[in-house]
């Protein structure tokens, strides 16, 4: 996938790049920029996370099957009566199941995380673009998803340097 990177010297002009792309139908799919632009990410298009739907389920579903684990022990397959107490007593099974659930949750939270950010990985294609360091320092970068012919990545590169882009690479990913 052919992507283009627009260096631009003001998050102004990143936020009217990013806005420009939108209403013309090619959102920008990440910036890189030396602090928090607000107005740039809502022009991004940046897919949801399922790191919380993740987490529940596994801290849900590990909560209910050691629930579920405990109650069959007790009730079923080792059965004590003790003092005439009923043997599915639920408040004493709360505690281990809400322990194991948050660190389930917490495990694949933590898998979920670093997959999505494809970790460990040492490197990535957008390295090689010139200047790209400068993202931590004073700089900001729009990586847009080029089109697949090459007049419309013309066109698309065009639209680029005409909101003040101070140059427009692209990287192949």
């Amino acid at each position: 996938m052919k992507v283009l990177v627009a260096q631009f010297e003001t998050p102004e002009a990143l936020i009217s790049a990013a806005k420009k792309l939108k209403a013309e139908g090619h959102p920008a799919m990440d910036a890189f920029t030396p602090f928090p632009v607000e107005e740039a990410m809502a022009a991004l298009d940046l897919p949801r996370t399922s790191l919380k739907r993740n987490m529940a389920i596994a801290g849900f579903g590990m909560a209910a099957f050691t629930y579920a684990l405990e109650f069959y022990s007790a009730v079923f397959a080792y059965p004590y009566d003790s003092g005439s107490r009923p043997l599915n007593s639920w408040p004493v099974f709360l505690l281990v199941p809400f322990e194991v659930g948050i660190l389930a949750g917490a495990i694949v939270g933590f898998i979920t995380f670093l997959y999505e950010c494809g970790l460990p990985s040492l490197y990535h294609p957008i390295f090689d673009v010139r200047d790209i360091e400068r993202a931590n320092e004073d700089r900001f970068f729009l990586a847009v998803k080029g089109n697949a012919g090459s007049a419309g990545h013309e066109r698309l590169r065009r639209l680029l340097q005409d909101e003040r882009a101070l140059f427009v690479e692209e990287v192949e990913l």
